[in-house]
Formats: structure tokens, sequence, C-alpha cells
């Protein structure tokens, strides 16, 4: 069904729905812990929210919040791992970390790489540095904000989130754009295919980040969306937009990937 606004909750949820934990981690791991280091920085303005490297724009609105993370080069795939989700914790300064504490982050961002600066030495998201960027308000769950770069644990995790997956559809007559959001499970999407009343399944290109297009004039149909995951699950959501829809409305599938 279409949805006028996303997420109506108050904002400390929205912040940190994902959320500090302590001890386990609210979501399967899908990979062991390993290192790599951690900075932060400061959202002075609204707008520093609305953007980024996956295309999601308002992270509010979209559901992400400030529990959100840039990838340097060697963890972003070019794009690919948009919305998977991490867990981080604080390791190796007893100083500076806040013991007992982790938090789950999913990805939104790129942190390209500064080769004017060696990797060792100020290009943080240089090669081959596995380098994570988190708004403060996240740093802040699981270290002292004055430490500035952080040595850090992490792993790969599913994600949760509530409701069914959101397609956000905009383009113009014979080409169609669709953003994918809300995605649990693996988080990330790999293939999507979209089809109408009239017509097969068409594979859908990566535009960049989780948008996703065609070349094809599917309006006055009804759409159905067929979502695939990086572990290979896959989800047909029929009938998501109904014969009426229109550019720049977003609509929320019934199913979801098991968290």
């Amino acid at each position: 069904m279409p949805l006028s606004f996303l997420l109506p909750l108050l904002l400390f949820s929205l912040l940190f729905g994902g959320g500090a934990t302590s001890g386990s981690s609210t979501g399967a791991s899908l990979s062991d812990w390993s290192a790599a280091r951690a900075t932060y920085y400061l959202a002075s303005d609204p707008r520093d929210n609305v953007g980024g490297a996956c295309g999601y724009g308002d992270l509010v609105r979209a559901g992400y919040g400030m529990a959100t993370v840039g990838l340097s080069e060697s963890l972003f795939e070019r794009g690919q791992i948009c919305g998977a989700c991490f867990e981080l914790r604080c390791v190796d300064d007893l100083r500076w970390c806040i013991p007992g504490t982790s938090i789950i982050l999913a990805v939104t961002n790129f942190c390209p790489p500064n080769y004017g600066f060696p990797s060792d030495g100020g290009g943080h998201c240089n090669p081959p540095n596995k380098h994570f960027v988190l708004p403060i308000e996240a740093f802040e769950k699981i270290a002292i904000w004055k430490v500035g770069i952080m040595p850090v644990q992490y792993r790969r995790i599913k994600c949760r989130r509530e409701g069914g997956i959101r397609f956000q559809v905009s383009g113009s007559s014979i080409f169609i754009s669709v953003l994918i959001t809300n995605v649990a499970g693996a988080g990330d999407v790999t293939a999507v295919k979209i089809k109408g009343s009239r017509t097969g399944w068409l594979p859908m290109g990566r535009n960049w980040g989780q948008n996703w297009h065609v070349n094809a004039d599917l309006r006055n149909q009804p759409l159905s969306f067929e979502v695939t995951s990086s572990d290979g699950q896959t989800i047909a959501s029929y009938n998501v937009a109904p014969k009426d829809w229109n550019f720049g409305q977003t609509f929320e599938g019934s199913k979801q990937f098991e968290a």
C-alpha cells in the first residue's frame, strides 16, 4: 500500500533502532569478529542526514536514522553491500571503550580514499584499510568521543526490520527507477526484477547503491517485484503498487526476509 510518510516514530527510536546492545547480538551472525578501525563525524545540520552513496536519501524517513555507517573502499564492494548490517564493538583501549557494549549499524554510505595521505598516516579509508565512519551519536554508544580514531572489532549480522520491503518508484514514461529499502536478513540486494500485469518478469540493472532501473513503460499496470539478497534468498511481492500508482510514491510489500 502507498506510504505517505515512513516510520512516524519518536526521533530517539529512529536514531537508535539498531541500538547499542550489551553482550549478545540482536541478529544472527553471518561472520566472525574481525579487526578494523572507526572514526566519527558531526552532523551539524539536519541536511547532513540526507544523501549518501547508497542512495537512501533522507535516512530518518527511510528508517535508518543515525544507526548508520560509511565503509572504506576495502569493505564497500562498489555499493553492492548497501543495506547490510554490522555489529561493532570497541576493543583494546580501557581508557576510551565503554565496556560490554556493541552497536548495530546499517551500511548507507561510502568513505572515499584520500591518496594525499598514506594509509597509515591520515588516509584512513585508503586501501587496504578496513575503516568504519559513524555518526557521533552512534560512536558514543561504544566509546568516548575524545579518542578520535579507535580500534574496533566488527562482524556481519542479519538485519532486523519492521514491516515489509519498501519500493520507492521514480522515473518517467519509459524509464523506471526503484529505490529498495527496509530489507531484513542479509540486508543487501543483489538482483531485482519488476513485472507489470501485461509483462513478464523484467530484470532491473543496478543504477547506484540500492537504486535499480529498467527501460520500460509500466504505467497503468499494478507492479510486482522480485528481490534477491546476497545470501541467495529470493522474495516475490505481487501487486505491491496498484494500477493507478504514480512516480514519487513508496509502496510496502507484504513479505520480508527472515532476520
